[in-house]
């Protein structure tokens, strides 16, 4: 896969002894209540690394102060780092200059908020098109664009109207209609659902992963809902005191914890929801061998589809279930035993 961007050994310390007490936390290992006791300094970030693909939604979640919302403000440097490499499509964002790293906030990455940001003298309309405004694009053209994202995020007939007339879901899709109307390459979205209603986040969830297939925008979500990010990420980081604890797929983070803090973070998500068919499938070789040719009936799946949809095809006939891809071709063989094996592993760990 493509790498779009790579966030190489980042340090943020926050105080005027910042450099000084990096070289301590580094070469003197001193804690974190030694750099805040000795230099007056704060750990936001501590040396984080990890690679986005392009097109990919990542996830970075954790608790409150974990350094989440610090470390994305450094991809298009809101924050700049203490030490460390930031590049987006190889190129070194530290070193750009002035001009380069406007045009980077302006055309290359949109930014999307916990808190809706829309200017309430401005009409929804006005609201979209003002990153357009702001690089000098001609009226008709950029009311043209917004309303073409109006279209988009499903707020037609509402380009007239101003905030405070929207509600808080409809003001948070006119913030992601914003940040997409100057087509940018990347979305930078810090816990964008996060202040809405239950029911308002799961249909805006649903609603940007339609969306995100749709615009294949590389995406670094920001949330401390392990839920919200194993259903709209397809890797997870998750950070604890400014480091990452670890990074991989919903499934592997779930089933494979890397310690005790992932593992209390992930107890709550059901293995049904993340264990894949492709993780639980048996060779179609080895399946035949033991219980003979397979049937023409069986049921097919997807590798990529969750444990509670094989489970309910499996329920449809009292035979295995065939794994396959998108041609067509058999992968692998899933019986009712797997299927058992599965869940029970899931229930025995939790």
């Amino acid at each position: 896969m493509e790498t779009a961007i790579r966030i190489q050994n980042v340090w943020k310390i926050f105080g005027n002894n910042s450099k000084d007490a990096l070289d301590a936390i580094q070469n003197k290992k001193i804690s974190k209540q030694e750099a805040l006791e000795k230099y007056n300094s704060v750990i936001g970030v501590s040396d984080v690394s990890f690679d986005v693909n392009k097109g990919e939604i990542f996830c970075v979640m954790g608790l409150s102060g974990s350094g989440k919302s610090t470390l994305v403000r450094h991809i298009n440097r809101l924050l700049e780092p203490t030490s460390g490499k930031i590049l987006i499509n190889n190129q070194d964002v530290m070193q750009f200059d002035k001009d380069s790293l406007q045009e980077l906030r302006n055309k290359k990455i949109g930014m999307v908020f916990q808190n809706f940001a829309l200017m309430p003298h401005r009409s929804v309309l006005d609201n979209i098109a003002m990153p357009l405004e702001i690089r000098g694009v001609s009226k008709n053209d950029r009311l043209d664009a917004a309303n073409k994202i109006l279209n988009i995020v499903e707020l037609q007939g509402w380009g007239n109207k101003y905030a405070h007339e929207l509600s808080g879901g409809m003001q948070q899709r006119v913030g992601l209609a914003r940040a997409l109307a100057a087509d940018p390459e990347f979305l930078l979205m810090d816990e964008p659902f996060s202040a809405l209603d239950p029911l308002i986040r799961r249909q805006l969830q649903s609603e940007f992963i339609k969306l995100s297939k749709q615009m294949k925008k590389t995406t670094v979500f920001i949330t401390h809902d392990l839920d919200e990010a194993v259903r709209v990420g397809h890797r997870i980081a998750i950070m604890r005191d400014g480091a990452v604890v670890q990074i991989g797929t919903p499934e592997e983070i779930v089933v494979n914890p890397a310690d005790e803090y992932v593992a209390d973070f992930v107890k709550g998500i059901s293995r049904l929801k993340v264990v894949q068919a492709k993780t639980i499938m048996k060779s179609v070789k080895d399946y035949e061998s033991k219980f003979g040719p397979l049937d023409n009936d069986n049921e097919v799946v997807s590798e990529n589809d969750v444990l509670s949809k094989l489970i309910e095809t499996s329920i449809s006939k009292d035979k295995p279930i065939v794994v396959s891809d998108k041609n067509n071709q058999k992968l692998g063989v899933i019986s009712q035993s797997d299927l058992l094996k599965a869940v029970i592993e899931g229930s025995e760990n939790e």
